[in-house]
């Protein structure tokens, strides 16, 4: 039988009429959240189905867990939404109230610690995901559940870590809104709808914290921490507090997930990832894969950064270069997956695709782009440019670093 949001939010009225100001909090397991959010039996948390419904009736539980507040609609931690899903991938889905077949309903799960003060924290991460499939996958086999444990049960873990140990924290000077998003998969409708319909003044939000997929820290220790260009304090504090990790930065407030939807309301942003990797929208997205050491020492670090601003009042918000729009188009690919996180000069490459050029060529995982024709090649941006000049069934010369060793090798498109 479908679970009606209707009835969930009729259950947790219900249970939230405990006094949640003293409630003892109770520190969660993110690996045991991971568990749950990316088992089998959630098929894969789709937006709009009952298994997301699941989903978002589990993420609330762990939010009255730690003691936050219920923020969303009718005192309740959920705020749905109705939409009409689109089938052009470069049109967006539009919002409605209307009921019926054609329409599908989100539902963003929002808890709210409230310390009295002037401005809020928001702190977000997505928890849908792509069902059994379908747009969006890369499994091309058959339906598959798609569990998304990295993608993104492992941002929605870190969140409620979080929420636990800032309910928790003598440090009282924001107020904090945690919210698991829905239909980010979808075109960051979630996050989208809170802004036009937001349960707190979009004015008191000081800073907006996004984590999505998290949940592979790799050896290098590299995190990517996107938007540290759209407040002038970013850089000097999450370098300062910075303990663990080799960052890869990125100023740009304007990327594929949630933190968008706020930079576009002039909130300043951050938002932590930790790399694609072979499993990305592949049924091989599960729990065991995961480096919950990893995921601790992010939760760590975003709490070290918190702490910085405690007192700091509202930061100042700046527009950055919308990165997204100078990516120039392609006539031709070179069938590698590159790995977004390397910090070096040069294109590395993270993962090599069946009957491409790259692998006809004898390209391998780990091989490190430094010369594609006559250009050289000194990072991403340098790498697209190039290989945008290319059409299809030119050769070239492309030259990598294997090990320190340069080796060269010949292309066809």
């Amino acid at each position: 039988m479908r679970i009606t949001i209707f009835f969930i939010a009729i259950c947790l009225l219900a249970s939230c009429k405990t006094d949640l100001k003293n409630l003892e909090p109770v520190k969660g397991n993110m690996k045991a959240d991971v568990v749950y959010l990316a088992s089998d039996d959630l098929q894969g948390r789709e937006t709009g189905t009952s298994y997301e419904l699941q989903a978002a009736d589990y993420i609330a539980k762990r939010m009255k867990e730690s003691g936050l507040e219920p923020k969303g609609n009718a005192g309740t931690y959920f705020q749905t939404f109705s939409f009409k899903p689109s089938s052009d991938p470069h049109q967006e889905a539009a919002f409605t109230d209307e009921k019926g077949d054609a329409f599908l309903t989100g539902t963003n799960v929002l808890g709210y610690i409230d310390n009295g003060a002037a401005q809020t924290v928001v702190i977000g991460a997505h928890y849908d995901h792509l069902g059994m499939g379908g747009e969006g996958s890369l499994h091309r086999e058959g339906e598959a559940v798609h569990n998304g444990a990295d993608d993104n049960a492992s941002g929605v873990a870190v969140m409620l870590d979080l929420a636990y140990e800032l309910k928790t924290s003598e440090k009282k000077g924001n107020n904090y809104l945690f919210m698991a998003f829905s239909g980010e998969e979808m075109g960051l409708l979630g996050s989208n709808y809170f802004t036009k319909n937001p349960t707190i003044a979009l004015d008191s939000i000081t800073y907006m914290i996004n984590m999505d997929m998290v949940g592979r820290l790799n050896e290098e220790k590299t995190l990517a921490v996107y938007g540290t260009g759209t407040s002038p304090r970013w850089n000097q504090i999450i370098n300062a507090v910075n303990k663990d990790f080799n960052l890869a930065l990125n100023e740009s407030g304007v990327g594929p997930s949630d933190h968008t939807s706020f930079y576009l309301n002039d909130i300043p942003v951050l938002h932590f990832f930790t790399g694609q990797h072979e499993d990305y929208h592949k049924p091989g997205d599960d729990a065991d894969k995961l480096n919950y050491e990893g995921m601790q020492q992010i939760s760590d670090y975003i709490l070290r950064i918190t702490a910085e601003f405690d007192n700091a009042g509202k930061l100042a918000f700046r527009k950055t270069k919308n990165e997204s729009e100078e990516v120039p188009r392609f006539k031709v690919g070179l069938g590698v997956v590159p790995d977004y996180l390397f910090t070096g000069k040069g294109m590395r490459i993270d993962g090599i695709s069946e009957e491409k050029p790259a692998q006809k060529a004898g390209l391998m995982k780990g091989d490190i782009v430094v010369k594609l024709g006559d250009s050289t090649i000194v990072d991403m941006m340098s790498y697209m440019r190039t290989l945008a000049t290319f059409d299809n069934g030119d050769k070239t010369k492309v030259t990598v670093d294997r090990d320190g060793k340069m080796v060269e090798k010949e292309i066809e498109f």
